[in-house]
């Protein structure tokens, strides 16, 4: 028996007669092609959204843009080899009507419409909104990290250019101090040659000037990546994993069939302070009164939280776990009781401890500070309570709101844990299963438009497999 036979390709087909044939009706091509005709490219300001009289014919943006999203669905990003799919993809030649701009126009239409694509991604996200893709009560939010294009030997702060200096200082003293060992060297053994020293002595005179200056763009900057500029040192793993130069991206999520409702690109490590923002734009696009917004621990700040409640947004965050010295559970901090009517704590062993002063730390947060200086002196168990002279308890003007929020997500657990289902996902798709762990780009706006093309391309491709599981088609088609 012998081995399966092909068709000979010398031998003439009737393949199909327009490229029309060879695409799907239900292909995700026709839903890429269907929702980028539909797009304002004059009101989203795309370049060459209205060509000029005179000189040579641009491309249209809505191909270039269907080039793109096909790409960033098939995790295609480069220009290059966006490039070599308009040759040789049948779906690309369908996309693009037989078009094949070469590796600089692609790589500029991304350049020049960053704004313009971050506008895109909300216009598909307000579409699937209108087809009911979006419930609109429940979100969560949280951060992922990506590299940027910027490796960590191209970034520097204090510490890397203080050590630096440093060993180029004992180096060139140790050039300096060549001639006097090589005197004293034993007669079989060769002196360093004198040009090589000067060379040498040359060249780390030349790199402490460039370092030199590096330290005095620190002092004012606080660190510098040499390739990204916008990119900083961020830990890409969570908490002791390794660092890296990178970007936190921002990301809320819808809670029905979790499709991304909003994102921002940050260059800052820590999530704490981004939940107010984040918040207050997935209402603004949703289009809601009320929305309930999950964060997990890394969120957990007072202002941030209290800001969120006051224009509607319900959180449920988990508490950070208080840091110093454990006490005993009897002198903890729960066990102080607040009577808001007498404005005043009660300790565990019933002394009253009144409003003594007002005070600012942490970033200059203003804070009601009560204390019982006269009983806590006097107290036989102080040294169970606290190793201070006193015992203080610091408590914001918004400490009542913060309560709340504490026993709604403790006696909320339940709703709670969906958090990773709805968000933690998504980024394993984009990261992990995708290979989007590392930015093409430098600077943020075009980190930005990197970013939207992956969340547009994901929402796109959640859209299709959310309609394809109902038998139907999207509306828009």
């Amino acid at each position: 028996m012998g081995y399966k036979t092909g068709v000979d390709k010398k031998q003439l087909t009737l393949l199909p007669v327009s490229l029309d044939g060879y695409v799907p009706e239900d292909h995700i091509c026709r839903v890429i092609k269907a929702f980028t005709d539909q797009v304002d490219i004059y009101g989203l300001e795309y370049k060459y959204a209205e060509c000029k009289k005179n000189g040579r014919r641009p491309y249209d943006p809505r191909m270039m843009l269907n080039l793109y999203i096909y790409g960033y669905l098939h995790r295609v990003r480069s220009s290059r080899r966006l490039r070599d799919e308009t040759k040789r993809n049948i779906e690309v030649m369908w996309l693009m009507d037989g078009l094949t701009p070469d590796d600089k126009t692609i790589c500029n239409f991304r350049r020049d419409n960053t704004k313009a694509l971050r506008e895109t991604f909300r216009v598909f996200v307000k579409m699937c909104r209108n087809l009911g893709l979006y419930g609109e009560e429940e979100t969560a939010t949280d951060g992922t990290k990506i590299r940027a294009n910027n490796s960590l030997d191209n970034h520097y702060n204090k510490t890397v250019v203080g050590n630096e200096l440093s060993r180029i200082d004992k180096k060139i003293s140790e050039y300096m101090n060549a001639p006097d060992h090589g005197d004293k060297e034993e007669a079989n053994e060769t002196a360093p040659e004198t040009g090589k020293i000067k060379a040498a002595l040359e060249k780390l005179k030349e790199r402490k000037v460039i370092y030199e200056e590096l330290q005095n763009r620190i002092e004012g900057e606080g660190e510098i990546s040499a390739v990204d500029p916008d990119a900083r040192l961020i830990r890409t793993c969570g908490d002791g994993r390794r660092l890296d130069v990178g970007y936190n991206v921002q990301t809320v999520v819808d809670g029905k069939y979790h499709m991304i409702v909003d994102f921002e690109v940050t260059n800052n490590s820590c999530d704490a302070g981004n939940l107010y923002e984040m918040g207050r734009r997935a209402k603004e696009i949703l289009e809601v009164e009320e929305l309930t917004n999950l964060a997990d621990k890394g969120y957990y700040d007072s202002k941030d939280i209290a800001a969120c409640e006051e224009i509607g947004v319900t959180c449920l965050v988990k508490k950070r776990k208080p840091g110093g010295l454990i006490k005993p559970k009897e002198f903890s901090i729960e066990s102080f009781v607040y009577k808001p009517g007498e404005n005043e704590y009660v300790c565990p062993c019933g002394n009253r401890m009144r409003h003594m002063r007002t005070a600012k730390k942490n970033g200059g947060r203003e804070y009601h500070i009560y204390a019982n200086y006269e009983a806590c002196g006097k107290c036989l168990r102080k040294a169970e309570c606290t190793g201070y002279k006193y015992r203080e308890m610091w408590r914001l003007p918004y400490q009542d709101i913060i309560d709340k929020v504490d026993e709604r997500t403790r006696s909320n657990k339940e709703q709670y844990r969906k958090r990773q289902e709805i968000v933690e996902h998504i980024f394993g798709t984009v990261k992990a299963v995708w290979g989007y762990r590392q930015y093409l780009c430098r600077k943020k706006p075009k980190v930005t438009a990197e970013t939207a093309l992956a969340y547009l391309a994901y929402n796109m491709r959640r859209t299709v497999n959310i309609f394809k599981e109902a038998k139907l088609m999207p509306v828009f088609l």
